[in-house]
């Protein structure tokens, strides 16, 4: 079969065009799915002091939004009632969410703001149901309420019974497993945890376990944790 000879100046044309190609690939957009995490850092009536995704502190009037897209709804003394991404999340001072659906990048990493008291509270996911967290170094491993074990879909009766020494008295507790664990753009899995039966303790320990694979980072009032492994 007879073929047509390429000439030099189709090559040239040719080259020229993947370069195109190529350039534009450079320049379009690359969209990464992250979370939107928002601390409330201060309360008054009718306005909240917000940190999102670890930017500077900014004050929003109730009905106001941020540039970021997050909403105040309601806020006095006590808690802030916003709007991320479509979803209304109740918080009180020092507490943090985060709502998956902003663009940008995973870095791995959450920054928690202590409360008046000191605590570092927060909200997170375990197994994909949100629950709420309190950092506590003197905590083995992280520790949950039967309830919450239950509500994060894990049949704790399976794992190992261990007697728990409590201000109560001792209770049952069993050794087992969490899949995921999600605290903003932080991930961790397979961590250890201790579920004890019982309405105790009423948030999720957030336990050595789980914070000796974070690099914790103490700055004021601010507690960041970065994923080591």
């Amino acid at each position: 079969m007879n073929q047509e000879p390429v000439s030099k100046g189709k090559i040239y044309l040719m080259k020229l065009g993947q370069l195109n190609i190529l350039l534009l690939l450079l320049v379009l957009p690359i969209t990464v799915r992250a979370d939107t995490q928002v601390n409330v850092v201060g309360l008054f009536n009718g306005k909240a002091v917000l940190v999102i995704n670890n930017g500077k502190p900014q004050t929003l009037s109730v009905g106001q939004s941020s540039a970021e897209g997050v909403k105040l709804l309601w806020a006095d003394s006590g808690k802030a009632v916003l709007e991320l991404e479509g979803k209304r999340k109740e918080l009180g001072m020092g507490q943090g969410a985060a709502v998956a659906g902003g663009a940008g990048s995973a870095s791995g990493s959450v920054t928690l703001y202590a409360d008046s008291a000191g605590h570092h509270f927060t909200e997170g996911q375990i197994n994909g149901a949100t629950l709420k967290f309190i950092v506590d170094t003197g905590a083995s491993t992280i520790a949950m309420n039967s309830g919450d074990a239950r509500y994060a879909g894990i049949d704790y009766k399976k794992g190992e019974r261990v007697p728990i020494q409590t201000a109560n008295g001792i209770v049952n507790g069993y050794h087992v497993v969490i899949g995921t664990l999600k605290l903003g753009n932080l991930i961790l899995n397979q961590v250890d945890a201790t579920v004890l039966e019982g309405g105790s303790p009423a948030v999720v320990l957030l336990g050595m376990s789980a914070l000796n694979r974070m690099e914790m980072k103490s700055e004021g009032i601010a507690l960041t944790l970065t994923k080591k492994y």
